[in-house]
């Protein structure tokens, strides 16, 4: 029970993707950028200074400077710390009673903390779609796009971009903006993603892109 810990292992290139099976291409008039779960209690089992979750952060903060400069709204989903075990729900099961409201636990990395305009939503199940107006706020908007960052590919990031196919919602599943338990899981993730739901891309096709 609880969050493993991780070792380094290397992010996939644009060369190791999947074949896109769709011919989507991210807009800025239609994408919305999501920050999932980049907390550091979600962090903290990661070796800080090494691949994955370095060069993730670099890339998430690289693509939220992007969105910024070009006015793409900007969503991070973050878990409130001392959960009632009601609003938990089966996740205390797999995972435990999860974070406390400590800063260490609940506060989103520092190189990625929000700024003013960008949206937090708090976050209850895996998917950033459940309990949360996510999708209102984009279609307000007129956002039907979603490139998808953080963390952890294979469970949130996951089943987020499978939602969103399912509302009618383009995902952009970034393989080197997301990191996992291990490379196994994170190949699965970005598998699944590109076969099933999503576009598979990189940080430096979506800066090019858009």
């Amino acid at each position: 029970m609880g969050l493993p810990s991780i070792a380094s292992y290397p992010l996939p290139t644009r060369a190791e993707l999947p074949a896109p099976r769709v011919d989507w291409t991210a807009r800025r008039e239609r994408a919305a950028l999501l920050i999932h779960d980049m907390q550091n209690y979600f962090l903290a089992p990661f070796p800080a200074e090494a691949s994955p979750i370095s060069s993730v952060i670099a890339h998430v903060d690289a693509l939220r400077r992007h969105a910024h400069a070009l006015g793409i709204p900007v969503f991070y989903t973050a878990q409130e710390g001392n959960q009632d075990p009601r609003d938990r729900g089966l996740q205390r099961d797999f995972w435990g009673p999860g974070m406390s409201t400590r800063p260490e636990h609940q506060d989103i990395h520092p190189q990625l903390a929000p700024r003013e305009g960008d949206f937090v939503l708090h976050k209850w199940r895996y998917s950033a779609f459940q309990r949360s107006n996510l999708e209102p706020l984009m279609r307000a908007r007129g956002r039907d796009q979603l490139i998808i960052t953080g963390i952890y590919a294979h469970i949130g990031c996951l089943m987020t971009a499978a939602e969103a196919f399912q509302r009618d919602i383009e995902p952009f599943f970034v393989a080197d903006a997301v990191a996992d338990f291990s490379r196994e899981n994170h190949d699965l993730a970005v598998t699944y993603a590109a076969g099933r739901c999503a576009v598979v891309t990189t940080t430096e096709n979506l800066l090019e892109t858009l």
